[in-house]
């Protein structure tokens, strides 16, 4: 029986801090949008674990919006270990075996779709994995032994319709102001790596004007940061570093729809609007990570999954927009060619 006073397990943490975030999260949301409040929907994973899914859809200021939490566990197919044992050594597996693992999984994951054209989109997630002995049933990993491997992923991401650059340098500020106590290396690695992988290759372009993106972060040396480089590298120094991520993303992204909410817009910028949608759907169905994982993790929940979709995208032929010397165009710009903001 373990100590009164032992310190909760991280999966435990990382449950309750998603579940708090996103109170936060809505509440914030629900203050800039009195259209519509937040539709609450609590769902059980049959092969283990639940969730709560919060979306608005329709209203006058968020045209969509969706904060997830999951806590999800069972057992991980051959082909996502194989994928994960590419980053992870510690993961003890024959791929040849056939063989489950059993794993935990703890998120939130955040996508607003502003019905204004000149307010920004913004995507955001946080999430804790654990890798569990495949001789412990139901995810659960030996108390003496711990997981047998564990990480910290996420990231957050501005994608407008409009350049507006004091939006982007205060977006990209406030992530950094809550990156650099825990080393200054941290979030110009992570931006290019935002930079990134948030890249569309069969348009060549990006999704968006970026953030930071990281993955795979646990003890010891990251590959996306420099040698010697400070970075926090125990399980509660990483989980301090997640949660000041994640209590960036409302100073980071609410004041941008704030001030851009009822700025007058004509028919033909919501017409572009829509088209930006449309390769933000493109990248979500075709390169997202995420989403390729959730489709071949058994049990997945569809809803959930493709929430992250505006309700509302445009795919035109040949469009005439986003031409040199226009407004769309200074978007367009930087889409092709990344750059810093912070």
């Amino acid at each position: 029986m373990a100590a009164a006073n032992a310190t909760p397990k991280m999966r435990d943490r990382m449950t309750d801090y998603v579940t708090s975030l996103q109170k936060e999260v809505t509440a914030a949301l629900n203050m800039l949008d009195s259209s519509h409040t937040f539709k609450e929907d609590h769902w059980v994973r049959a092969e283990g674990g639940l969730g709560n899914s919060c979306t608005i859809q329709g209203g006058d200021v968020l045209e969509k919006a969706a904060v997830l939490v999951s806590i999800v566990h069972g057992q991980l197919p051959p082909p996502a270990i194989a994928q994960m044992r590419a980053n992870h050594s510690e993961i003890d597996y024959d791929p040849k075996s056939g063989k489950s693992l059993p794993f935990f999984a703890a998120g939130i994951s955040i996508v607003i779709h502003p019905r204004n054209p000149h307010a920004p989109t913004m995507h955001a997630n946080y999430r804790y994995f654990e890798i569990d002995n495949p001789a412990e049933a139901g995810g659960e990993a030996k108390a003496e032994d711990g997981p047998m491997a564990w990480w910290f992923a996420g990231g957050s991401d501005l994608t407008p319709s409009y350049l507006y650059e004091e939006d982007a340098v205060h977006f990209h500020s406030t992530i950094k102001a809550a990156c650099d106590p825990f080393g200054t290396d941290i979030y110009p690695a992570f931006k290019k790596w935002c930079d990134e992988y948030f890249y569309i290759p069969h348009r060549k372009e990006s999704r968006g004007l970026g953030g930071i993106f990281l993955d795979d972060l646990s003890s010891g040396p990251h590959p996306r940061l420099p040698e010697g480089a400070q970075k926090p590298s125990t399980p509660d120094e990483i989980f301090a570093f997640i949660q000041a991520c994640g209590n960036s993303i409302v100073p980071s992204y609410v004041p941008l729809v704030a001030r851009r909410k009822d700025t007058v817009y004509t028919e033909d910028q919501r017409r572009w609007q829509l088209i930006r949608r449309g390769r933000y759907v493109e990248f979500n169905l075709v390169y997202d990570r995420g989403t390729k994982f959730g489709l071949q993790t058994p049990g997945a929940r569809i809803e959930s999954i493709l929430t992250s979709l505006p309700e509302t995208a445009r795919w035109e032929y040949m469009s005439d927009m986003g031409k040199e010397g226009t407004e769309e165009g200074r978007l367009m710009a930087l889409l092709v060619k990344p750059r810093d903001w912070a």
